[in-house]
């Protein structure tokens, strides 16, 4: 089942990397916070922050506890405990999601799990700011 919006997409969302360039393996245990343009597979387990222009899968074995995941595409196999906003978002058979999601694309899987509420939006911000080619650009303005 896929829903998205007509119209336009965030310009944002569509000029990153959907490529998985760092993985979390099932026998980690990490903390802290994920940011940057790369993307990311999660096997283990994560708790903390993450913020990425790229891709966040979270694999079958994965499992990921924070306040908020943003990203410009997350899938979910695995399990995440906190909300989602994400240009798209996709949830597996295996997948279970309890928290939020804010997107302009969702689709799931027969079998997936989401306990929390869905909010389409047209475009979606993700919140982190110009992009590294973008920086230094407009930031006198008044």
């Amino acid at each position: 089942m896929v829903f998205r919006r007509p119209g336009k997409r965030a310009t944002e969302i569509r000029e990153v990397t959907h490529q998985v360039d760092s993985i979390l393996g099932s026998g980690v245990a990490w903390q802290g916070t994920l940011t940057g343009t790369g993307g990311i597979r999660i096997d283990g387990a994560f708790d903390g922050e993450i913020a990425l222009r790229g891709l966040v899968i979270i694999g079958e074995q994965g499992r990921v506890t924070c306040k908020h995941i943003r990203a410009a595409t997350v899938i979910v196999a695995g399990s995440v405990k906190g909300d989602i906003t994400a240009g798209k978002v996709e949830i597996a058979k295996t997948g279970r999601v309890w928290g939020d999601v804010v997107t302009a694309s969702f689709s799931t899987e027969e079998g997936a799990f989401l306990r929390g509420r869905i909010t389409m939006e047209d475009e979606v911000d993700l919140g982190l700011g110009p992009s590294a080619k973008a920086e230094g650009e407009g930031e006198q303005e008044e």
